[in-house]
């Protein structure tokens, strides 16, 4: 039989959790090559020799994809220990009622920075198209957090949240999945490791709202929603890990 989960054990996971974050990130941090990408902007220019307006780009910056690893390694570092520590109280109080603020808040930044990484990959360099990537997966993530929180006052499970959660979590995906398509079809097909991301990573992120399906209904040890939580943590770590590392070895290593 498994040893029971305990709020102690959770604390002592999380701390757990924070310093493997902490170490991958560092890792990142000093081992990868310089690798930076155009950010641009879209705007319609007139073309005096054919009198029509064309649409025209404008570099506005350079953004580091390593740093932007680095980033989510240090967010997911920093609420793990936060989490085990100053927010400790809080974050058990709320367990026992089925909800974690903390996760929620967390993956609403680290998942939509990874979302961004991803469809720098296959070529999505529009600020706006990033930005608002960027907020449809954070969208999706709080939606998690509107789910936990309005099922306090239901009693019967209410999965409006869930539903519109997955259908903003879905659009950056097709999105990605249209520039692969888009390359490939022009003849400039995308590396093959980031097909193997676009594939592992999709499943990671479904398998967190399977994960929320199964403490909803309970099912087998979800039934206790501590052993859904620990899932939760062990699900972000093989996620940011399996995209980071990916990255690094389809393009950041020296």
């Amino acid at each position: 039989m498994s040893r029971k989960i305990t709020k102690q054990s959770l604390r002592n996971f999380n701390l757990t959790m924070g310093f493997l974050h902490l170490a991958q990130g560092i890792a990142v941090l000093f081992l990868s090559k310089a690798f930076a990408l155009p950010i641009s902007g879209t705007y319609l220019k007139f073309n005096s020799a054919t009198q029509h307006l064309e649409p025209t780009s404008k570099f506005l910056f350079d953004l580091s994809l390593p740093m932007l690893i680095v980033v989510f390694f240090f967010l997911s570092s920093a609420a793990h220990f936060l989490i085990a520590t100053v927010y400790n109280k809080n974050y058990n109080k709320d367990l026992v009622v089925g909800i974690n603020k903390a996760r929620w808040v967390e993956y609403s930044i680290s998942a939509s920075v990874m979302m961004v990484a991803i469809s720098l990959l296959v070529g999505i360099y529009d600020l706006f198209s990033l930005i608002m990537i960027f907020s449809l997966t954070a969208i999706m993530n709080l939606m998690g957090l509107v789910m936990e929180v309005h099922n306090q006052t239901t009693d019967k499970t209410n999965w409006l949240s869930y539903w519109i959660g997955c259908f903003a979590g879905v659009i950056p995906w097709l999105a990605v999945a249209f520039y692969m398509w888009l390359g490939a079809d022009n003849g400039s097909a995308a590396p093959t490791f980031v097909y193997w991301i676009f594939v592992s990573i999709f499943i990671f992120f479904s398998v967190f709202a399977l994960n929320m399906v199964l403490q909803y209904k309970k099912i087998g040890p979800w039934k206790d929603y501590l052993y859904g939580e620990r899932a939760y943590i062990i699900l972000s770590l093989v996620a940011k890990s399996l995209l980071a590392w990916q990255v690094f070895f389809g393009t950041l290593r020296p």
